[in-house]
């Protein structure tokens, strides 16, 4: 309950600080959605009769925006300043703030980009099925938390090296090749798909909004991302210890 708490208000303090830099957060937005719609632009340019396309780029755009981490900026800068060592001594864990600057963040990108969704959606014609947007919500939500877990994972690598924006970003190359942005699994070569498919970018992107555009079986879905949880978070919880550890070994 007081981690809770802690996020909630650490959340709200977040929200209210990034209100002032909403030019920023329109820079992120374009970011996000840049990679979408040039997918979006040349899959219908090759698939001009096909309405699903329009539909489900419109649903990575959205989730894009929903998802989006960047905590190779707000958490490993700390560590190259040395500012970390002021959240490690304080009574509360690290990733409340990591976690708080996160939501914050989502929160802002996500209603700054609403209306590049909304006119997307309306131009292309892509008619939602409200029941399929509504059980995708929680494979949302998902693959906003294995998005944070990879992508502080990675970030965390500045314990060992000063190149982790480069780290950071070939993971996020990875989700936007084999996660559904650069094109639908679906259309992938068989070897590259199924690959795709049991890999967790696939779960960070593609797989919540193939529901959103199309609904389908979810079970296996569920369990495909609650697999990769549990991986990230066991990979986040040993490589946090280790850091942490050399860190503080180095006399920081």
């Amino acid at each position: 309950m007081r981690t809770f708490v802690l996020l909630r208000f650490r959340l709200r303090q977040e929200v209210l600080e990034w209100s002032g830099a909403w030019w920023f957060l329109a820079t992120l937005v374009v970011q996000a959605v840049i990679g979408p719609l040039i997918g979006l632009f040349v899959w219908s340019a090759v698939y001009p009769d096909d309405p699903t396309i329009a539909r489900y780029y419109v649903a990575i755009i959205l989730v894009t925006l929903m998802t989006e981490s960047f905590e190779q900026h707000t958490f490993s800068e700390r560590i190259y300043d040395g500012t970390i060592s002021h959240e490690l001594l304080r009574p509360q864990p690290v990733v409340i703030g990591v976690l708080g600057a996160n939501l914050a963040i989502r929160a802002w990108l996500t209603l700054l980009g609403a209306p590049v969704v909304l006119i997307t959606g309306i131009s292309l014609g892509a008619g939602f099925d409200w029941r399929s947007v509504l059980l995708s919500l929680p494979f949302v939500v998902l693959a906003a938390a294995l998005i944070f877990l990879l992508t502080f994972l990675l970030s965390m690598t500045a314990f060992w090296t000063e190149r982790v924006h480069s780290i950071v970003g070939f993971g996020h190359s990875l989700i936007f090749l084999f996660g559904g942005t650069a094109a639908p699994i679906g259309l992938l070569p068989d070897v590259w798909r199924q690959v795709a498919e049991v890999s967790p970018f696939y779960a960070m992107s593609g797989l919540p909004a193939e529901i959103a555009a199309y609904g389908g079986p979810v079970r296996g879905a569920l369990v495909l991302q609650l697999f990769w949880l549990v991986v990230l978070l066991v990979a986040v919880r040993f490589l946090w210890r280790a850091g942490v550890r050399r860190y503080t070994a180095v006399g920081s």
